[in-house]
C-alpha cells in the first residue's frame, strides 16, 4: 500500500495537471468560436462562386479540363491534420481514412501522391514512405487565404498539368462542438455542377471559356480553403472536448486518491492508538 506521502504527491500532481487541462479547454473553446465564425462566414462566398461557375457550365457550350473525367492513372490526396496532438481521435481518424484509401485503391506509390497539411500528416506519410508532393506546417489557428494560397494553387495546377488525374480531400467536417465527421470528398474533376447553380442568365465578357479558365482554378482553391477552415473549427472543438474529458478524469482520480489518503491516514491513526494502548497495558 502506498504511503501517505506518496498519495499526497499524486494528489498534488493531478491537481496541477487538472489546472493545465482546464486552461487548455478554455483556450480551445475561445479558438473554436472564432474558427466556427470564420468557417460559416466563408460559406456564402463559396456557394455564390459555385452558383456562377455552375451557371456558366450548364447554360453555355464552354468546356474546361477540370469538368472532364479522364482515365485515372494517379490520384492526389489532400490530408488536413493538426500540427500537434492532445485532440482526442481528431488526427488518428483522418490518417486512418487516408491509409485505408491508399491501401484499398493502390498497389504502387506511382499511383498516388499526398498533399500533407499539418505536421501530423507529414510525419505519418514520412514514416510509411508515402510520396509527398506538397506539404505545409505551422498554420495559424485562424488561417487567412494568403497562408495556403501557394499550396492550393500548386495542387490545382498539378491536376491542370496532368500530374494527377483525380484530387481527393480528407478532413474533419465540423458539425457541432461535440461532433466532427471525417469527410472524404473529390475536388477534381468537379462533378456536381449539373446539380447546382441557379437558372439566372448572365452576359459574359470576355468569352465563357476565358471566364471558366480563371474561375474554375479559383473555385477549386476556395474549396481547399473552405475545408481548411472547417477542419480548424473541428480541431479546436476536438481539443476542447479532449481537455474537458481529461479534467473530468483528473477530478475523479483526485476523489479516489483523497479517499485512499483518508483511509490510509485513519489506519495509521488507529495503529498508533492501538500501539499506545498496548504499551500502556504492558506497564500495568
Amino acid at each position: 500500500m502506498a504511503s501517505l506521502r506518496d498519495i499526497k504527491k499524486r494528489i498534488d500532481s493531478t491537481t496541477k495537471m487538472k489546472k493545465i487541462t482546464k486552461a487548455m479547454e478554455m483556450v480551445s473553446a475561445a479558438k473554436m468560436n472564432k474558427a466556427e465564425q470564420n468557417a460559416k462566414a466563408f460559406v456564402p462566398y463559396s456557394e455564390k462562386m459555385q452558383e456562377v461557375v455552375a451557371s456558366i457550365a450548364k447554360h453555355t457550350d464552354a468546356d474546361h479540363p477540370m469538368l472532364k473525367t479522364r482515365e485515372v492513372k494517379k490520384v492526389g490526396y489532400i490530408a488536413i491534420t493538426a500540427d500537434s496532438g492532445l485532440a482526442g481521435a481528431y488526427n488518428a481518424n483522418i490518417l486512418r481514412n487516408l491509409n485505408h484509401a491508399i491501401q484499398d485503391n493502390h498497389n504502387s506509390t506511382d499511383e498516388y501522391t499526398v498533399i500533407a497539411i499539418g505536421r501530423m500528416a507529414v510525419d505519418f506519410c514520412k514514416k510509411r514512405n508515402f510520396p509527398i508532393a506538397r506539404s505545409i506546417t505551422g498554420l495559424p489557428d485562424q488561417p487567412a487565404f494568403a497562408t495556403i494560397k501557394d499550396i492550393a494553387s500548386e495542387t490545382v495546377q498539378m491536376y491542370s498539368d496532368g500530374e494527377i488525374d483525380r484530387l481527393v480531400i480528407i478532413y474533419n467536417h465540423y458539425v457541432s462542438a461535440i461532433s466532427q465527421v471525417v469527410t472524404t470528398k473529390q475536388l477534381l474533376p468537379i462533378e456536381d455542377m449539373n446539380n447546382s447553380g441557379s437558372s439566372s442568365q448572365y452576359e459574359y465578357e470576355p468569352s465563357e471559356e476565358q471566364i471558366l479558365a480563371v474561375l474554375l482554378p479559383q473555385y477549386a482553391e476556395s474549396l481547399i480553403y473552405g475545408a481548411l477552415l472547417d477542419a480548424k473549427a473541428s480541431e479546436h472543438a476536438a481539443r476542447m472536448t479532449a481537455m474537458r474529458s481529461a479534467s473530468d478524469n483528473a477530478s475523479e482520480l483526485i476523489d479516489d486518491l483523497s479517499l485512499s489518503y483518508n483511509r490510509a491516514r485513519q489506519a495509521a491513526i488507529t495503529q498508533e492508538i492501538t500501539e499506545i494502548i498496548g504499551g500502556a497495558s504492558a506497564l500495568e
